[in-house]
């Protein structure tokens, strides 16, 4: 199966006046096409770290990171922010989205800066809504939907650009129980789908319905094991 994440030997250290802090430390990481990772781990254990050197948002120290067969090592913020938009779909906590646009321009959004046509803008973010059971609420705006609807409308234009890897960081944190169950059948689906999904969590039962759990502990990985009894929504 095609390697779709492969980091080597990856140091990332934090300078704040005159000390270092190795919040990775020589960490090395393959994610095929197709699993459904969960990340894992306390505070300060470098799994937000990890997140953020996947998703390109952070750079590394040492080490060496190939994405979809490209290498990303040292690319500069203009590409790095060009490969972002074109291989991968973000969804955080706080759900992110512009509180005076309608729920379609927040998923188009990312097709903006891909310089896609308006007339197909439009209807991929149709299609990805109607993916997350939105596809009647095109119209509203964020301030009128719940905590979950904006999840799902996070999804949505996470996955607009049809992503080589969607990743969530901490996806559910503001959600209530059943409502995160609904948000992780969403992410179940588009893994069988043939979506890869890689998520950072601190809940243990969250982890469960992922493929695969990563734990990290002081900067490094301390478990790597297929999730035995998957649940499945």
């Amino acid at each position: 199966m095609k390697r779709l994440i492969d980091l080597k030997d990856v140091v990332k250290i934090y300078r704040t006046g005159g000390e270092e802090l190795m919040a990775l430390k020589h960490v090395s990481l393959h994610i095929a096409e197709g699993e459904f990772t969960s990340i894992m781990g306390p505070s300060g254990s470098g799994k937000s770290t990890m997140m953020n050197i996947l998703g390109l948002l952070d750079r590394f120290d040492e080490g060496t990171y190939h994405l979809n067969g490209q290498d990303v090592t040292n690319l500069t913020s203009y590409e790095s922010a060009h490969v972002r938009n074109k291989e991968i779909g973000f969804v955080f906590q706080s759900f992110n989205l512009m509180p005076r646009m309608s729920l379609l321009d927040n998923v188009a959004l990312p097709m903006v800066y891909s310089g896609i046509a308006p007339k197909e803008r439009k209807e991929r973010a149709l299609e990805a809504l109607r993916k997350v059971g939105l596809a009647d609420r095109v119209t509203h705006r964020p301030n009128a939907i719940s905590g979950g609807q904006k999840q799902r409308v996070a999804i949505a234009r996470a996955i607009v650009n049809d992503p080589a890897v969607l990743m969530a960081d901490e996806p559910t944190g503001n959600l209530d129980s059943k409502t995160t169950l609904e948000i992780m059948k969403i992410f179940q689906d588009l893994n069988n789908a043939g979506t890869t999904v890689v998520m950072v969590t601190h809940e243990p039962d969250v982890a469960q319905y992922t493929k695969r759990i990563v734990s990290f502990k002081d900067g490094e990985i301390i478990d790597d094991q297929p999730v035995k009894e998957r649940k499945t929504l």
